[in-house]
């Protein structure tokens, strides 16, 4: 059995990411902040980010700074390139014939971000014929600047169960929990039950919510309801 000091801490936070050599925003969780940066995806849903504490989800120098944050208050960290994505890797940078776009319907021009084979990169530029596509992480060769507020630490043991699931998973609308003895108990909804995505998801889930509830055991219950039949009237 986990003891209290094994139990990690979740919380809300919203943060700017910044490209530190540019001063370039380039994540948020605020809607306002993306739209003014020209950043905004529609499909993206802008809200403090649950996060669990210590969970390694996050550069190690922005978990130590979320270790002794305040309730409200912004910090700012600096996380070195070789602490980020790395250096870029000049072999990463590929040359390829037009022609392979084109047969994709893919009309390249410089800053596309496209998928060739199972490796997604950048275009760098288009001439002669030939494409020269950047697979280096956007990322690597830049050092980064988080802007971080923790706006609020979660206590009640649904909202923490929900706020797992919403980080490892994406949402945790249908999912319900109970927390019987020493065991954390997750009853699954209907939206599961055929998305691939929720095996893998699944794992992280089970030793996040072992984290934040300082349990050993966490059960998943299905719950597989035949449709009603109608009855015809009687006449």
């Amino acid at each position: 059995m986990m003891t209290e000091n094994d139990v990690k801490k979740i919380v809300r936070l919203d943060y700017k990411a910044y490209l530190a050599d540019t001063d370039k925003l380039y994540d948020t969780t605020s809607e306002e902040v993306a739209k003014e940066a020209d950043i905004y995806n529609e499909k993206y849903t802008y809200a403090p980010m649950a996060y669990i504490i210590g969970s390694g989800g996050l550069f190690p120098a922005l978990e130590d700074a979320l270790a002794g944050a305040e309730i409200g208050k912004e910090i700012e960290v600096l996380v070195p390139s070789e602490d980020a994505a790395g250096a870029r890797n000049p072999r990463l940078i590929e040359v390829f014939p037009a022609r392979e776009f084109h047969k994709q319907e893919i009309a390249p021009y410089p800053g596309l971000q496209v998928t060739l084979g199972n490796r997604s990169g950048t275009i760098m530029s288009v001439g002669a014929g030939r494409v020269k596509v950047d697979f280096n992480n956007p990322l690597a060769g830049h050092d980064l600047i988080y802007k971080m507020t923790v706006t609020s630490v979660i206590e009640d043991q649904t909202e923490k169960a929900e706020a797992v699931i919403e980080s490892a998973f994406g949402e945790s609308a249908g999912f319900s929990f109970s927390f019987p003895g020493d065991k954390v108990v997750v009853t699954l909804p209907d939206l599961i039950k055929f998305n691939t995505e929720w095996p893998l998801a699944k794992f992280k889930i089970v030793q996040n919510l072992r984290d934040a509830f300082g349990v050993d055991t966490v059960e998943f219950i299905e719950v597989w309801t035949a449709p009603k039949k109608e009855t015809e009237p009687v006449e």
